[in-house]
């Protein structure tokens, strides 16, 4: 039973609808209101629609729905549209791009809204109401007081013609209602099967044009969609309880409502709500930590279904086209998608080998971490060639998830020389290894360890005695690679300046 945190909702069997929703071109739509960042949530709702128009030839449309002026935050629109760009998500139409169903702003639909509230007021279907915000408040408390359901009591639905007519010539402010039925409406949800609901149980007759002439979001909504051609609507499950409402208004203007989906809930792993003071809300804070958007994207779907997984199979990355040709509206889970930190952090690692693959992708990275490197380490004597870093990328994917990691104090022996302090190494020692190493043809990890246990054992000095003197002539640190490792990865001429570098300055005689 799907309850709402309500009674009176019913779910019904559900039926199987898929094989005529194969027959239809879908149009669909993302549309969010310019309040803020885009979230999670959001992002997956773009994502699922783009992939449903993808994987059918289809449309997605982009429209910003911005009727509550008082929310709207200045820039979040421009801000949304790189988001999703920044995502792979392109919309065929929207407020940047071209299309003949616009605008695609709702502030800038008023007339459209206008003409179309007119016909609910010329069928009887809609009404003026003139109730004051003071009396809705006293109803309200009066509810709450009473343990009964907020709600307001549908006053001015039996208001006559001359009643009407005297307020309006007062210039009394009014709102324009619906006129619910209690009816108990169904409809089949595309992920959660059959749901029915009396909405009027819970809810009195709902605004649709505010007093300052802007529609509200169920009204906007429903003549958006309708004439923008939406063939199937995915959103979030908090809008579920809304859609038998939106039903009565695609009947009351004798219009054949789209199919419908929802979304559900994105949480913890744990099952908590996301939080804003964890970063896992906001698109842009995973820009900011250094996620690739095709990992974020993997990462969502990973959590939320939508395509076979075979168990025991691990995480299979895939291109967003892979994504779209796979995609199944009937996989996709009707329990709370659980997040798994890890698996973001596997699918970054997996999205750097992959570009590590791709000649272009690769120069990228390599002109990336350049400029952190040497954002990190100014004015140092950096050794950040194209080779050198390409060595260290193919290198790393089996150690980091992001090339942030690179330049943290833990990997920056890659690209300077340690620290400046007096290392207690032996002069004499170290001049015969460097004769060594310079006569050692193929300067590759196995190779470079047989010859220094060689080495040390020629030399009477302890193996692990010579490796803990190299480690700090190389890096400066305590712990890390393996010795050798650093060495194939500085490189034959690297690893023997580093070594001449010590000996010159700061090695004792023994």
């Amino acid at each position: 039973m799907r309850t709402f945190n309500l009674r009176h909702v019913f779910v019904l069997p559900s039926h199987n609808l898929y094989r005529t929703l194969k027959t239809i071109v879908p149009r669909v739509r993302f549309a969010p209101s310019p309040t803020g960042y885009l979230h999670l949530g959001g992002l997956r709702t773009a994502l699922y629609n783009y992939l449903y128009a993808k994987s059918r030839g289809g449309v997605f449309i982009l429209r910003i729905e911005d009727t509550d002026q008082t929310r709207k935050v200045e820039g979040s629109v421009d801000a949304l549209i790189d988001d999703l760009k920044w995502a792979g998500i392109e919309c065929n139409e929207g407020p940047s791009t071209n299309g003949n169903y616009g605008p695609y702003v709702q502030s800038e639909r008023l007339n459209i809204y206008q003409e179309h509230i007119q016909k609910l007021l010329n069928n009887g279907s809609a009404y003026k109401c003139f109730c004051t915000e003071r009396r809705l408040n006293i109803l309200r408390r009066d509810a709450i007081r009473s343990q009964r359901i907020p709600k307001y009591d549908n006053k001015c639905r039996s208001l006559s013609d001359k009643d009407i007519q005297e307020k309006s010539n007062a210039g009394t402010p009014y709102c324009i209602r619906f006129k619910l039925s209690s009816d108990c409406i169904s409809f089949e949800d595309m992920i959660f099967g059959g749901i029915a609901y009396d909405v009027t149980l819970n809810e009195g007759d709902p605004v649709l044009m505010k007093s300052d002439g802007f529609p509200t979001y169920h009204f906007a909504n429903v003549v958006d969609d309708y004439l923008m051609g939406i063939t199937h609507v995915l959103r979030g499950v908090e809008w579920q309880i809304s859609t038998t409402k939106h039903l009565l208004i695609y009947k009351a203007f004798g219009w054949t409502p789209p199919e419908f989906g929802h979304l559900p809930l994105i949480v913890n792993s744990d099952g908590t709500k996301l939080s804003k003071r964890q970063s896992d809300v906001k698109v842009e804070d995973y820009r900011a930590k250094g996620i690739y958007p095709l990992a974020l994207v993997n990462y969502i779907t990973l959590s939320g279904g939508g395509f076979d997984h075979v168990i025991g199979e691990g995480i299979r990355f895939k291109t967003l086209e892979e994504l779209a040709e796979e995609f199944q509206i009937n996989k996709i889970s009707s329990h709370p998608s659980r997040l798994n930190p890890d698996l973001l952090e596997e699918c970054n690692r997996l999205e750097l080998k992959r570009r590590l693959k791709d000649d272009q992708l690769t120069k990228s990275l390599i002109a990336n971490l350049q400029n952190l490197i040497k954002t990190k380490y100014t004015g140092e004597n950096l050794n950040i060639s194209e080779e050198h870093i390409k060595g260290v990328l193919l290198w790393a994917t089996a150690r980091i998830t992001r090339i942030e990691e690179l330049v943290t104090p833990k990997f920056a022996f890659l690209w300077i020389l340690p620290s400046n302090k007096k290392l207690d190494v032996n002069k004499n020692l170290f001049e015969k290894l460097i004769n060594n190493l310079e006569d050692l043809d193929t300067f590759e990890q196995d190779s470079i360890k047989d010859n220094l246990k060689h080495f040390s054992t020629q030399n009477d000095v302890q193996f692990p005695a010579l490796m803990k003197m190299l480690r700090s002539v190389l890096s400066g640190l305590n712990e890390g690679p393996s010795v050798a490792e650093m060495m194939q990865l500085l490189g034959k001429c690297q690893t023997l300046e580093r070594i001449k570098a010590v000996i010159r300055y700061f090695c004792v005689y023994f």
